[in-house]
């Protein structure tokens, strides 16, 4: 183990201690933690999206204090260790890699990286194509992972005009669904037909959805800095006058 290492798990025990440690960090448990778990991971994706080096840095060194975190309370509580961790991610990853680490050499094809992961579920217990997509996942993450789980074992359109289809056919539900509940269930639809679609591009929906949010994001506050610069209120211009400022900031960023 490295000094550095080492060091975290030094500062981890010594705040979760129950007579010198912090308070706040004693009081927590794994449902505590868990949101934070997810926020430092989205932060270091931010970072990368920036691609700033520097905050990445920090990011991944908060994202690896909250292992360190999860790994101490669960020495506490007696079920597994830092090193449990380490070494069952170390193990993982050389029996995904047999033509790395073992004696298959050649390339990795896609049917045999199947074959393993499908394996260690099995081994795991698994008894449906659709057991290990986490729940925690981002909701658009997850619906990509159930339906290409599902395509794997033949469940999928035979070309893309099915799902074409299907998406104008739950658009027609929602556009008539009377009750909340009826307009919750008729939108899910909607989205996850979209997902479908998109994924049969080959293009990963939570990474896209996220790069649609950047650029209406860094229009729209251009369209403010331009309405600004102009002199006006944009939250006061009429929608025809928007429109024209919407597309005056596509031209100059894009």
């Amino acid at each position: 183990m490295s000094h550095q290492t080492d060091r975290l798990l030094r500062i981890m025990a010594r705040l979760r201690d129950p007579k010198a440690g912090c308070e706040w960090d004693r009081a927590q448990t794994f449902s505590t933690i868990a949101p934070y778990t997810i926020e430092e991971a989205y932060e270091v994706a931010d970072a990368i999206e920036r691609a700033d080096m520097d905050e990445l840095r920090g990011e991944l060194g908060d994202l690896l204090f909250q292992v360190v975190f999860h790994a101490r309370m669960a020495e506490e509580s007696g079920d597994f260790s830092y090193e449990d961790v380490a070494r069952d991610i170390s193990d993982k990853m050389e029996a995904r890699h047999p033509h790395i680490f073992g004696d298959e050499g050649g390339i990795m094809e896609d049917s045999r990286w199947e074959e393993i992961k499908a394996a260690e579920r099995a081994a795991a217990g698994s008894t449906s194509a659709m057991d290990g997509v986490a729940l925690a996942l981002p909701a658009l993450l997850r619906s990509d992972k159930l339906q290409k789980r599902a395509a794997r074992v033949g469940f999928e359109w035979p070309d893309i005009e099915g799902p074409i289809q299907k998406l104008h056919e739950e658009l027609g539900e929602l556009a008539h669904a009377e009750t909340e509940g009826d307009r919750l269930m008729e939108a899910g639809d909607v989205l996850f037909v979209a997902v479908n679609i998109v994924r049969r591009y080959g293009v990963d929906p939570e990474q896209a959805l996220r790069a649609s949010n950047g650029k209406f994001e860094r229009r729209f506050k251009k369209m403010e800095e331009l309405a600004r610069s102009d002199g006006k209120d944009f939250a006061e211009l009429d929608l025809d006058t928007q429109e024209l400022y919407w597309q005056r900031a596509k031209a100059q960023i894009g």
